[in-house]
């Protein structure tokens, strides 16, 4: 399906009201919560319904989906999750937002919640323990947070010349930033680097932090794990490399220009969504499904990028690389 016509029909999807999708009672609804926009993620939005119809569901045939979009806003995803509780869904999906699964978690202990975030839910306090959820959440964890140490030590190898590293993060995640800076401090502090944190909260924040911390008080770049960061992808990537700026992603952003990226497949943990989906809409029960992890990490480079930015890639990162965008 191409993707203009991946976005119409979720449009279409979106404005279908549910007092329409109530003459059928036949059809079972979802409700998709995600913390961004739909433009920069129709890839993973369309391996969710990959994920449903591996377990036999296909939107329009013999379920419905109701698609709500938090833009971005923390504020936005939390007041989002009330209302849809009070919708009475077979099932919500909520994507990228502890913040958002936590609220869900607080208003419901009926309706069968399937989480993807960042953070350990077990910590975050989404579930009991990853084996056994408890309750009626599960869902996949992305580890974004534990492999953020990781992202550091190979942007200090590629650019060792770099002694002040600037770190990403959004505050209106709380849960997750503090986490993420539990491992980044030590990791810093391990290699001799000064670690600056920029916290930015909208697009225009982003503008306005490059050119005060680069070049003059940070050398590189790591880019924190949030979804907010991975729906401003092409913008970040065009900054750093306006500011000639060595930068490391959470997602695959290599493919689009991008430096280089380390963590998990991006689209993977939308296909577990959507199959967890399916199987409580079959009768399975989220206490009884473990929450996943993601079994391989990838790392991405881009030597184009590299060249443009005067970095020669050492051997020990390009052996190590999944992939290599030349």
């Amino acid at each position: 399906m191409r993707r203009r016509e991946f976005i119409a029909g979720l449009s279409a999807a979106t404005a279908w009201p549910l007092a329409v999708r109530a003459q059928q009672p036949a059809l079972p609804v979802i409700g998709f919560l995600h913390s961004q926009s739909l433009p920069a993620f129709v890839e993973p939005v369309a391996t969710f319904h990959r994920g449903l119809a591996e377990t036999g569901y296909i939107e329009g045939k013999n379920v419905a989906i109701d698609y709500r979009w938090a833009e971005g806003r923390v504020d936005r995803v939390v007041a989002l999750a009330a209302e849809m509780v009070r919708n009475r869904y077979a099932v919500i999906a909520i994507i990228g937002s502890t913040p958002g699964a936590l609220a869900l978690k607080a208003a419901t202990r009926t309706v069968a919640i399937v989480f993807q975030v960042g953070p350990d839910p077990v910590t975050a306090g989404l579930v009991a323990s990853l084996n056994r959820p408890g309750g009626n959440l599960t869902g996949v964890s992305v580890i974004n947070v534990e492999v953020i140490a990781k992202r550091l030590q190979l942007l200090h190898e590629l650019v060792p010349a770099a002694k002040s590293v600037a770190f990403l993060v959004n505050p209106d995640n709380a849960a997750a930033t503090e986490a993420e800076m539990k491992e980044m401090q030590p990791a810093a502090r391990a290699l001799g680097l000064r670690l600056i944190v920029l916290e930015v909260r909208t697009s225009a924040d982003i503008e306005t932090a490059f050119p005060t911390t680069f070049p003059d008080q940070a050398g590189a770049l790591v880019v924190g794990g949030d979804s907010f960061f991975s729906a401003r992808r092409d913008q970040i990537i065009a900054l750093a490399a306006r500011y000639r700026v060595p930068t490391i992603y959470a997602g695959r952003s290599p493919r689009a220009g991008g430096l280089m990226s380390y963590g998990p497949d991006t689209n993977e943990p939308y296909r577990i969504v959507g199959v967890y989906t399916g199987r409580i809409l079959k009768g399975a029960k989220p206490a009884d499904l473990p929450v996943q992890q993601p079994a391989k990490f990838q790392l991405s480079i881009n030597l184009k990028t590299a060249k443009a930015l005067g970095l020669t890639v050492p051997q020990s990162i390009l052996l190590r690389a999944d992939e290599v965008i030349e």
